[in-house]
C-alpha cells in the first residue's frame, strides 16, 4: 500500500504541473495578443484620425459628387489638387509651381489683385475677393467695344477736320500767291514811278523856267501816283499780312484737335539692315544692293535694332560703303562709339538718301565747313554739292514739294555804309544791301517752312543724319 500511494502522488505531481505551465503559457499568449491589439487600437486610431483629418465621414461619402471624375490610379486628394493646378492655370496661365495647395492659391490671388489693379481705371472693381475673372474679362471686352466705337468716331471726327484744314490751307496758299503776284507787279510800278520821277527831278534842274513849270505839274502827278501806288502796296501787304495771320490762327485751331503732320518722320526711317560684322576688318555688310540703288561712297549712321532714329540723329557709328552686290553691299566702319558696338540686326539710315526717290532739299545760312570758327564763302555751295552727289536735289525757293531744310548760321548783316564811305569805295553799298537780302532769304524760307511743315536741320543734325558728322575734317570730305 505505500508503494503505490508514491506512484498515485506522482502522476497528480505530474498533472499539476502541466496544468501550470498550460496556465502560464495561455497567459503569457493572452498577454501577448493584448498587446499587439492594443498597438493595433491605437494605429486605428491613428488613422482614423488621419483620415478625419483628410475628409469627415459625410465629406467622405460625397467625394464622387465633390471632386468629380476621378483621373486613373490618382487618389481622390491627388485629383482634386490636379483640378486645382488646371484652375490655377485658366486664372493665371503659365505653369504651376510645386508648392502647396495654399500657396498656389495666395499666389494666384495676388497676381489676380495685381491685375485688377493694373485696370481699375478701366472698369470698377468694388473689392477684387469678390470679383469672378469672367466677370472682369465681360467687362473689359464691352470696355473695349465701347474704346474702338470711340476711336471710330474720332478717326471720322479728324478726317473731317483734316479735309477743311486741307481745304483752307489750299485757299490761302492761292490767295497768298495771288497776292504775292499782285504785290509784285506794284512793287514794278512803283519801281517805274520812282524812274520817272527822278528823270523829271533831273530834267527840272537842267531846263528853261518855262518847262519847270510843266514838268513841275507832271512831277505832281507823279508824286499822286506815287502817293496812290505805295498806299495800293500797302493795302495789298497788309491783305497779305491778314491771310496769313488767319493761315496761323487755323493751324493753331486745327494743331489744338490735331497736331500737325509730322514729316520729319521720313528722316526717321531706317534704310537697311546690318547682316554681317566683321571685328578684325572693321567691315560690315548690309542687306541694300545696285538694285537698291547702293553706290560706293555712300554714307549711312547706325543705330541700335529695334529703336527708332533718335531725333537729334547721332548714331552709334558711321560706315561708308565700298563694295556692292546685286542684294547686298560692303561698308568700312570709319567712326564707332567703343562702348556701343555694332550689333547684327542694327539698322542704318542716310536723310539724303532714298531708294526710290529723289528729295528735295533748300539751304540757307553761313555754314563752318571745316570747323574753323569761320563761315566759308563757297559752304552752300559744297553742301549743295554733296547732296547731290547722294541723289538730292537742292532747289531756291520752299514749296509743298520740299521735304527738308538744311539752314546753317543766320547771315551777319554789314554796317550801312556812310555817305563818304559810299563815295571812296562804291561797292560798300551793294555789299551792304546783298547781306541784308541773305538775311531777309533766311528769316523767310524758315518762316513758309514752319507754315508748311517743312522738317528744319541745322547743319550738325544734318551731318549726323547722313552719317558724315566724322568725316567733315578729312581732306576731300566735301
Amino acid at each position: 500500500m505505500p508503494a503505490r500511494r508514491r506512484k498515485q502522488s506522482n502522476a497528480m505531481l505530474y498533472t499539476l504541473i502541466t496544468f501550470v505551465g498550460l496556465f502560464i503559457a495561455a497567459t503569457t499568449i493572452a498577454v501577448i495578443y493584448y498587446v499587439k491589439a492594443e498597438e493595433h487600437r491605437g494605429s486605428l486610431e491613428d488613422t482614423q484620425r488621419t483620415i478625419n483629418n483628410l475628409a469627415n465621414e459625410r465629406e467622405r461619402g460625397a467625394l464622387g459628387s465633390t471632386v468629380g471624375a476621378k483621373q486613373g490610379q490618382t487618389s481622390w486628394l491627388g485629383t482634386m489638387l490636379d483640378y486645382l493646378d488646371q484652375t490655377i492655370i485658366m486664372v493665371v496661365g503659365g505653369t504651376v509651381e510645386p508648392t502647396t495647395a495654399e500657396v498656389k492659391v495666395n499666389n494666384a490671388s495676388a497676381k489676380l489683385a495685381g491685375a485688377l489693379g493694373l485696370i481699375k481705371n478701366h472698369i470698377s472693381v468694388t473689392d477684387p475677393n469678390t470679383v469672378g475673372l469672367v466677370s472682369v474679362v465681360q467687362q473689359l471686352a464691352a470696355e473695349l467695344d465701347k474704346a474702338k466705337s470711340a476711336q471710330a468716331a474720332a478717326q471720322q471726327q479728324l478726317g473731317d477736320l483734316q479735309a477743311q484744314f486741307d481745304n483752307a490751307n489750299k485757299v490761302n496758299l492761292e490767295k497768298e500767291q495771288a497776292l504775292l503776284g499782285e504785290k509784285e507787279k506794284l512793287q514794278q510800278d512803283v519801281n517805274d514811278i520812282r524812274q520817272k520821277y527822278d528823270e523829271l527831278a533831273a530834267l527840272l534842274q537842267q531846263t528853261t523856267d518855262e518847262r519847270i513849270e510843266t514838268l513841275s505839274a507832271q512831277l505832281g502827278q507823279s508824286q499822286n501816283d506815287l502817293r496812290a501806288t505805295n498806299e495800293r502796296l500797302l493795302r495789298t501787304q497788309a491783305e497779305l499780312e491778314l491771310a496769313q495771320g488767319l493761315m496761323q490762327r487755323a493751324q493753331e485751331e486745327v494743331s489744338k484737335i490735331m497736331p500737325g503732320p509730322d514729316r520729319e518722320v521720313r528722316a526717321y526711317q531706317s534704310d537697311g539692315n546690318i547682316i554681317l560684322i566683321d571685328d578684325q576688318t572693321q567691315v560690315v555688310h548690309l542687306n541694300i544692293g545696285s538694285d537698291d540703288h547702293v553706290y560706293q561712297g555712300l554714307t549711312f549712321s547706325v543705330y541700335n535694332r529695334g529703336e527708332l532714329v533718335p531725333k537729334d540723329g547721332r548714331g552709334k557709328a558711321e560706315i561708308e560703303v565700298f563694295d556692292v552686290a546685286e542684294t547686298y553691299s560692303a561698308a568700312r566702319i570709319i567712326d564707332s562709339a567703343t562702348r556701343k558696338p555694332i550689333l547684327h540686326g542694327d539698322i542704318v539710315a542716310n536723310l539724303i538718301w532714298d531708294s526710290d526717290k529723289s528729295n528735295v532739299f533748300v539751304t540757307a545760312g553761313e555754314f563752318d565747313i571745316d570747323n574753323d570758327g569761320q563761315a566759308d564763302s563757297d559752304g552752300p555751295a559744297r553742301i549743295k554739292a554733296l547732296i547731290e552727289r547722294w541723289g538730292g536735289r537742292v532747289v531756291d525757293a520752299i514749296s509743298i514739294d520740299t521735304d527738308f531744310l538744311v539752314l546753317g548760321q543766320q547771315p551777319e548783316v554789314l554796317r550801312r555804309p556812310t555817305l563818304e564811305e559810299t563815295e571812296i569805295d562804291p561797292r560798300a553799298r551793294t555789299r551792304y544791301e546783298a547781306s541784308l537780302a541773305r538775311l531777309n532769304r533766311y528769316n523767310e524760307l524758315r518762316s513758309r517752312a514752319q507754315t508748311l511743315w517743312i522738317p528744319v536741320f541745322t547743319y550738325e543734325r544734318f551731318l549726323y543724319f547722313v552719317g558724315y558728322k566724322g568725316q567733315i575734317g578729312r581732306a576731300g570730305a566735301f
